[in-house]
């Protein structure tokens, strides 16, 4: 039966791509001209096209509530690299089955891809009965004795159960509330159902938008996004890739089962390849469409370039940023081969409790104040500008709040005085500024950092990578290497040399490849593997943090305090702060105070300031005398 392009759009189940379509009835432009815009413009009648894939081409906005003062702006193209930040609305129409579910809603092995749904009534099965209003979280799509299947989840206690439907399950299935916030593209590739729209809530941006904003001035509001499609194709013994608008006036019927698909060219896309299975590598194929801002060298990656892909495997990638505070930040990921050279940098800490997170065993963290504090205890150490402190480790202690004895968390160190060491006590919930003094002035390999110390963590490259003909890194004043990253990457060489191999990571590099017979004349033998420091942009790096291992926060501060005047320093007061009746600064006072409180720290030493040569050696005779500091708050 002929459907027009719309309808069958409609009704296409993405899970049965490819389709092989035949034009019924065509539509003609004068010259026959095929492309019009990036789009097909002229089918003929009888024509045959392979269908591989449904993609959102633009968005269309609507705003959905009235702003004040101002007529409701009629709907709008939203740009598809809007940088903005979006709350999911939950749509308030039912599936009806599972089968409707699967059939509009991306599911998927990417964390986007596991949507949460809520059943209006009881629902008693097999293995496992689901209360009303339980969230029930879809995981996968497969066939299980012949029989398409839902693999679902429901969360209890802490612990998963596992169970599944079939897509002939009936009811009423609402969505989950989800309070996560999502980019465009994530909203686009994975949150918007085919044939409906999505609401969504405007809460913020991920980065500056250099263009005009297409909002009305201070708006954070409720809006319908609207996906407009393209169909991707291919057409009978041509290679090139044609996109299709749905709206195009003319007739299908879909002849898939009845039509040799072999007569067409097998298409595949990076996603495409990292499905295969393992047993399937290597391949050998021909670039039909190069991916955008190729770095590789030698062109590897060039439209009509035969590659060979050798396997799919996971692989690590520190992510980094720029430590630049006047200038958008660049980001990069940088993997474990890399042989260039770090030394360290110092970190600042907005409260006490980072400097709880930062300390480690391997050496006394040593930190200078950048903020004043006054504590609302008597029992509490007071702050002041340029006060140096040696970190020990976190307890608790007793304070007097309005005739009422307390327990609170507090950070024990020792605070570093002209002739002496005083015991401090810093309450973990306070909001000062400390900047690390930094004694270790070795130089460390990427793969030493990952080993000895915590993320986030700040380096400068001291020696570029000599291996490569270009180390971005290099020219930047410094990093901070934040966490570690695990994704899926393709390993590709040149046909004609299939020993050099390079990793393309498949959710950042996208291109289309042709499977073709060549087969690889002999064993490759070993193969030496090439990896790259990747520049990403700001919101892939976005992309990538919202999944970082959230932490514990800082207990809660109790009610503010009346303050004192609260003096400044930034990080560049700070290094080059010299004696002006304070103690040195991070950049002058090279003194390794704690190699000379534990004996055991040893890489640690620097040349002392002459001002402090006399006073410390004294300081540690007295010391020895009278015993070490106490650590322990008064109680």
């Amino acid at each position: 039966m002929a459907l027009s392009l719309e309808e069958f759009v409609h009704s296409l189940d993405l899970r049965t791509l490819p389709r092989v379509l035949e034009v019924q009835s065509g539509i003609y432009f004068e010259g026959s001209i095929y492309e019009m815009f990036g789009n097909e413009c002229c089918l003929s009648t009888g024509e045959v096209i392979k269908i591989t894939g449904l993609k959102i081409k633009k968005i269309i906005a609507e705003i959905c509530e009235q702003v004040e003062g101002r007529e409701s702006p009629q709907p709008f193209e939203l740009p598809m690299n809007f940088p903005g930040l979006f709350k999911i609305v939950a749509d308030k129409t039912p599936y009806l089955t599972m089968e409707e579910i699967t059939r509009t809603i991306h599911i998927g092995p990417s964390r986007l891809g596991h949507p949460c749904f809520y059943h209006q009534k009881d629902m008693k099965l097999e293995n496992v009965f689901v209360k009303q209003g339980e969230q029930i979280m879809l995981n996968s799509v497969e066939e299980i004795n012949g029989e398409i299947m839902v693999n679902c989840g429901v969360i209890r206690n802490h612990q998963n159960h596992s169970f599944t439907l079939p897509l002939s399950q009936e009811g009423e299935f609402y969505e989950c509330e989800d309070e996560r916030i999502y980019t465009l593209k994530e909203v686009v590739e994975w949150k918007i159902p085919k044939n409906r729209t999505r609401t969504v809530k405007l809460t913020g941006f991920s980065n500056k938008w250099d263009l005009t904003n297409p909002f009305p001035k201070g708006f954070y509001g409720t809006l319908i996004l609207k996906p407009v499609y393209e169909i991707q194709g291919v057409m009978k013994f041509q290679k090139d890739i044609v996109r299709i608008l749905p709206s195009l006036d003319v007739e299908v019927k879909d002849i898939t089962d009845s039509y040799d698909a072999n007569w067409f060219l097998q298409l595949l896309s990076t996603q495409d390849l990292s499905e295969r299975t393992s047993k399937e590598f290597p391949i050998v194929a021909e670039v039909i469409e190069a991916p955008q801002g190729n770095h590789l060298p030698r062109n590897i990656l060039q439209p009509g370039k035969t590659i060979v892909i050798h396997k799919k495997y996971q692989a690590s990638r520190i992510l980094a940023s720029e430590i630049r505070s006047n200038f958008p930040k660049r980001h990069f990921l940088i993997p474990t081969s890399y042989k260039g050279k770090f030394k360290r940098r110092p970190r600042e800490f907005p409260t006490a409790y980072d400097l709880e997170i930062a300390k480690s065993e391997k050496e006394v963290l040593h930190v200078v104040a950048t903020k004043a504090f006054h504590p609302p205890h008597d029992e509490l150490s007071s702050v002041s500008v340029g006060d140096q402190f040696l970190v020990h480790h976190s307890q608790m202690t007793e304070v007097l709040c309005q005739g009422i004895r307390k327990v609170v968390n507090v950070l024990a160190c020792e605070k570093i005085l002209e002739k002496s060491y005083e015991a401090a006590l810093l309450p973990l919930y306070m909001e000062g500024g400390f900047v690390e003094v930094i004694h270790d002035k070795r130089q460390y390999q990427i793969s030493e950092l990952c080993a000895q110390f915590h993320w986030p963590f700040n380096v400068k490259v001291s020696v570029r990578d000599l291996f490569i003909e270009e180390d971005i890194l290099a020219a930047t004043p410094g990093l901070q290497l934040e966490e570690t990253i695990t994704d899926t990457y393709l390993l590709i060489s040149d046909f004609a040399n299939p020993t050099e191999c390079w990793e393309v990571p498949v959710s950042r590099l996208s291109m289309t490849v042709q499977l073709v017979n060549n087969n690889l004349s002999q064993d490759t033998g070993s193969i030496l593997v090439k990896t790259l420091t990747e520049e990403i942009t700001e919101e892939q790096y976005y992309m990538m943090r919202r999944y970082e291992s959230s932490f514990s926060h800082p207990p809660p501060r109790p009610p503010k305090h009346p303050s004192v005047g609260e003096a400044k320093l930034t990080l560049l007061n700070v290094a080059e702060e010299k004696t002006m009746g304070l103690p040195k600064s991070p950049k002058s006072l090279h003194v390794d105070i704690s190699k000379k409180l534990h004996s055991n720290q040893a890489g640690l030493g620097s040349k002392v300031p002459a001002g402090c040569q006399n006073s410390l050696p004294n300081l540690e005779k007295e010391r020895s005398k009278s015993g070490a500091v106490q650590q322990q708050a008064p109680m």
